[in-house]
């Protein structure tokens, strides 16, 4: 654990502000889910909360079978990291941040494909040679929970199977969720 040097009160309701910081360098939105941890020790320590985390194994296979299927690398991500991954660029992408660029077509909630020629959109913030193809939120209950990507090394252009593949698999996760 490293310490901040910052010391906050709690008010009369219990809450308590995590200054703004902190929130941009662990990307902690405005009602995102924090995880609530105690030590033996005394220590109170939050976690972001991912929705998605719990289904590292179920990602992993429809990853597996969408790779295998179309020839293309596959990826899952919740709304801060990937979380699966198969096809290729398994080491390069699994538990990395994503970039700001699929961060902003999760907000948009509509379905992005890479156009011909298009530029790159990067999976990672750290600009590695990996580019979506196709990005398909994954939406539960009105909240984007993640993406379903292609991934490529932005030569080859995707087809409308890979769109309709993703969106059937981020519509199938998003109704899972809410069940």
């Amino acid at each position: 654990m490293k310490a901040t040097g910052i010391v906050r009160r709690i008010d009369d309701l219990g809450r308590i502000v995590i200054p703004k910081e902190i929130r941009r360098t662990m990307r902690i939105r405005e009602g995102d889910p924090l995880e609530i941890y105690t030590s033996r020790d005394g220590e109170v320590i939050f976690k972001k909360y991912s929705l998605m985390g719990g289904l590292d194994d179920f990602a992993a296979q429809f990853c597996e079978t969408l790779s295998k299927s179309t020839g293309y690398p596959a990826a899952v991500t919740d709304r801060d990291t990937v979380i699966a991954v198969a096809g290729g660029g398994r080491r390069e992408l699994l538990g990395k941040h994503i970039s700001q660029e699929l961060e902003q077509i999760m907000e948009d909630r509509k379905i992005y494909q890479q156009s011909a020629g298009g530029r790159c959109v990067f999976v990672t913030d750290s600009g590695e040679s990996f580019c979506a193809a196709v990005a398909a939120p994954i939406i539960a209950e009105g909240d984007v929970l993640g993406l379903v990507l292609f991934v490529t090394d932005g030569q080859q252009p995707t087809g409308e199977t890979e769109y309709k593949l993703a969106q059937t698999i981020a519509a199938f996760l998003g109704k899972h969720m809410e069940s």
